[in-house]
């Protein structure tokens, strides 16, 4: 059995005066790692050096072009099935490229067409146009109909969208029906998104994991969330949305969270007998959900009226459920 530890005591010069010590440290984290991941995602070059990279890339695909070309042409010289077999390849290769590109630009069109959605219905409720209410119901209902998990949404929506004849109230009825059970869903991914960066900053000590762990998970968390609300976006409208969410946020000061908001996410000045690193997961996990949050109303069709839109003091507490004990 291990001995208790000893008090540890300093023995202080005589006549020296305490008032002259250094203060205690008590500054609250900040979550430093998901401020890297803000300032990584809002990170833009200069002029000069967009067009550095377009020139650079431009230039590297030239010269990927050209050998490609001599490598075909050499090789149809040398030995005819050779160079065929080459030229197969290029062409599989530039294929592949081309279906690569087409499903990027159709993912931007899935986020175009959620934004117009969105700002059809802000319109319809601020003019009271049943028509265009009806439209955008009608939008919504052909987004999801070749989806499962909204069927039963969408039958209810079907039987009561002809009784009603105001548009506040048929946008009110479609964002019930159609997205409760979404909603759901995006909050179960945010609140794993947060408890995996709040886990792996509080227990990985390494240098920049907590970074990269943020990057990865808060990326992978607006993709997702984008997929169930019918964006599916690729791999740059995921980047293009990341820097969408984190613009709203910074712009509406969202990424500085105060010792009250703490509290209530950490259980009531719990945080003070907690260690620093442990803190900072806490601070972290925080405001992965308040990315989340965020990346929900980006990637609604319908903006939160009739349903509550979720607290992050609620979700954080259910994602670090058993991480967090509560203060008596």
């Amino acid at each position: 059995m291990s001995r208790p530890p000893r008090p540890f005591l300093e023995e202080m010069e005589e006549g020296a005066d305490p008032s002259l010590a250094p203060p205690v440290p008590d500054a609250l984290p900040e979550g430093q790692a998901m401020q890297a991941v803000a300032a990584l995602a809002q990170a833009r070059g200069s002029a000069l050096t967009r067009f550095a990279v377009w020139a650079f890339g431009a230039l590297f695909s030239f010269a990927l072009s050209v050998a490609a070309y001599d490598f075909v042409t050499g090789l149809l010289v040398r030995n005819v099935v050779l160079g065929w077999v080459a030229f197969a390849l290029v062409a599989l290769a530039v294929l592949g490229g081309l279906f690569v590109a087409l499903r990027e630009w159709g993912a931007f069109l899935r986020l175009k067409r959620l934004d117009g959605l969105r700002e059809g219905a802000l319109a319809a409720r601020s003019a009271a146009d049943l028509k265009a209410a009806r439209r955008v119901v009608a939008g919504m209902t052909g987004l999801y109909a070749a989806r499962g998990d909204t069927a039963w949404g969408r039958a209810r929506l079907a039987e009561r969208e002809g009784e009603v004849m105001d548009a506040d109230a048929l946008l009110s009825l479609a964002e019930r029906e159609l997205l409760a059970t979404l909603d759901a869903e995006a909050r179960l991914v945010i609140e794993g998104a947060a408890r995996q960066v709040a886990t792996v900053t509080a227990l990985v000590p390494l240098a920049l994991a907590d970074v990269a762990t943020a990057a990865v998970a808060n990326l992978r968390m607006i993709r997702r969330i984008a997929e169930i609300y019918g964006g599916r976006s690729g791999s740059f409208g995921s980047l293009k949305l990341l820097r969408r969410v984190f613009g709203s946020l910074l712009a509406a000061g969202a990424l500085a969270l105060t010792d009250d908001m703490i509290g209530s996410v950490a259980g009531g000045g719990v945080l003070s007998k907690l260690s620093r690193r442990f803190g900072e997961g806490v601070v972290n996990g925080a405001l992965t959900a308040r990315v989340g949050l965020a990346a929900m109303e980006l990637s609604r069709p319908l903006p939160f009226v009739a349903l509550e839109r979720p607290a992050v003091s609620s979700l954080v507490k259910r994602a670090l459920a058993g991480l967090v004990a509560r203060g008596s």
